[in-house]
């Protein structure tokens, strides 16, 4: 931007690098360009500033459809002044001083580019209907737009040039909008919907799946636990059989041995009482030959071996004349003499014992 500095009677012009000043005085030009400096004396001089910048112009308008239904199109202008000169002379850029109103030049370009868009904008959304205007009216009037403000008479011969034109948007009104919309926010819901329905479908399936695994997971361990418990119990018979098997061998076994011992034993017996049954036969062929007093003095002998001690002995007369007198009845031999002394001698003792 251009700064002025003011001195008494005279002023100081330092320009910008975007700005084209032109210096006219008397009606005569003395200075024009960019970046320009000089002095000058406000009393008889004007001075003008064009910008030579792209200059920006966002519009606004409302047409009517074919089927008279209204549409608001936002579109943005991109423009620049090729002939500042031109510019200046036509429309009002010029530098007014401290206090005074502001420059109308750049309204007044919006002004004409604003009625040139609406103007031919309008004749173009008048032939085409609501839905067309919103399918296609983009880039139709993209290309109106810009061939007709690129070809206007005014706007070239004002030095202005038209760089481009950007159509941004062509809108129903507001409850037309909902109403178009209705059907696309309700396919999307439907759409949405049966994304979740699909999705919970697959849930469930995949849940299935996942409980028919579990399923045939559990049968198989059943299956399993059968067969072991078949095994173990197959197992357990075996192992009683090969006990009581084990158990029959060892009580035959026992029997066999008890049955063995009892024979021996019985053989013993036997054996001991043959022995025993013939030492007494052969000790009864003996005593069947001695005499009577011969027997009754062994005895005697006998048992006096296992008779206790006898500390006195009675002998009556009774007893010493029967024994005497049985004495005298056997024959005279030296033997029975002989044994009856022994005795007698032998209880003597026993007696004084």
């Amino acid at each position: 931007m251009a700064s002025i500095k003011n001195y008494p009677w005279i002023s100081h012009f330092l320009g910008s690098p975007t700005g084209y000043v032109v210096h006219l005085q008397k009606g005569s030009v003395r200075h024009e360009g960019v970046g320009q400096a000089f002095w000058y004396r406000p009393a008889v001089s004007v001075l003008s500033e064009v910008p030579v910048d792209d200059q920006e112009l966002p519009t606004l308008f409302h047409a009517i459809t074919r089927d008279h239904q209204d549409v608001s199109i936002q579109a943005n202008v991109t423009y620049r002044f090729v002939d500042p000169v031109a510019v200046s002379s036509r429309l009002d850029f010029g530098l007014q001083p401290a206090g005074a109103g502001p420059a109308t030049g750049r309204d007044q370009v919006a002004t004409i580019i604003g009625q040139l868009c609406q103007s031919h904008a309008i004749d173009q959304i008048a032939t085409t209907t609501l839905a067309e205007a919103l399918e296609r009216a983009v880039s139709q009037l993209r290309t109106v737009l810009t061939d007709a403000l690129r070809s206007d008479a005014r706007l070239l011969s004002t030095g202005i040039e038209i760089l481009g034109v950007q159509v941004l948007a062509v809108r129903p009104e507001s409850d037309v909008e909902r109403a178009l919309q209705t059907p696309v926010r309700e396919q999307l819901h439907a759409e949405a919907d049966r994304a979740v329905y699909e999705r919970r479908a697959v849930a469930v399936e995949r849940e299935r799946t996942i409980s028919e695994n579990e399923m045939a997971s559990q049968i198989e361990l059943a299956t399993r636990r059968e067969h072991l418990v078949a095994q173990e119990g197959a197992n357990a018979r075996r192992a009683a059989e090969e006990k009581a098997a084990a158990g029959l061998i060892d009580a035959h076994a026992s029997a066999e041995r008890q049955g063995i011992s009892a024979d021996a034993e019985a053989n013993q017996i036997r054996l001991l009482g043959e022995a025993s049954a013939a030492r007494e036969a052969a000790t009864m062929e003996v005593y069947q030959d001695v005499d009577h007093a011969t027997l009754l003095g062994l005895a005697l002998r006998e048992a006096a071996g296992s008779l206790p001690n006898i500390g006195n002995l009675t002998i009556t007369p009774d007893l010493l004349s029967g024994a005497l007198a049985g004495l005298l009845r056997e024959p005279v031999g030296g033997t029975a003499l002989a044994d009856a002394g022994r005795v007698a001698a032998g209880t003597t003792g026993n007696a004084g014992k």
